[in-house]
């Protein structure tokens, strides 16, 4: 099926060239998926065959694109490098907990909670290195630096948290 005649395309002149181009950029663009054997990804989501892990069974639906959760995890990476040591801990995690809020605000959609526990675990991980090299402090951090500490006394966000609201997001 061609679908190349159901776009409409405004200008003043030099309609056919401007038709030419336009198809150009959708063939590179398109591709034809075949769900549920396959998946694809739109606008951050990946749409494809999914399971639900009360029932066993397999619906199409949407879940957090892999790409996007690594893109997360390295901005976070960059606010908790070694540069920012000079910056007080509360304006750290106040700019870290607002990139996660946004981030969760517009990844609520379907099964989100492995991508929310796969963020927490990351920027934990990265808030405790942060916390280890300001106050020179050897090793991991875990034991300097437990989750109580970085959850209640210095408030960061936790996404994990905000799926209890969400009957839809567990996975």
């Amino acid at each position: 099926m061609n679908y190349a005649d159901d776009f409409v395309i405004l200008c003043r002149r030099n309609a056919a060239e401007a038709r030419e181009r336009m198809e150009a950029i959708m063939a590179k663009k398109t591709r034809v998926c075949g769900v549920p054997e396959e998946s694809f990804e739109f606008l951050g989501y990946a749409l494809g065959r999914c399971h639900s892990s009360q029932t066993g069974r397999s619906y199409i639906g949407t879940r957090v694109a892999k790409k996007r959760v690594k893109r997360l995890c390295q901005e976070i990476s960059l606010l908790t490098c070694r540069t920012t040591v000079g910056q007080e801990a509360g304006e750290l995690v106040g700019a870290i907990n607002a990139k996660l809020r946004g981030w969760a605000n517009y990844f609520s959609l379907g099964p989100v909670s492995k991508a929310y526990r796969a963020v927490d675990r990351h920027t934990r991980y990265r808030l405790r290195r942060w916390l280890c090299t300001k106050h020179k402090v050897q090793g991991p951090g875990g034991q300097t630096f437990p989750a109580e500490h970085l959850y209640e006394r210095l408030g960061l966000l936790r996404l994990e948290a905000l799926t209890a609201n969400l009957p839809w997001a567990k996975a």
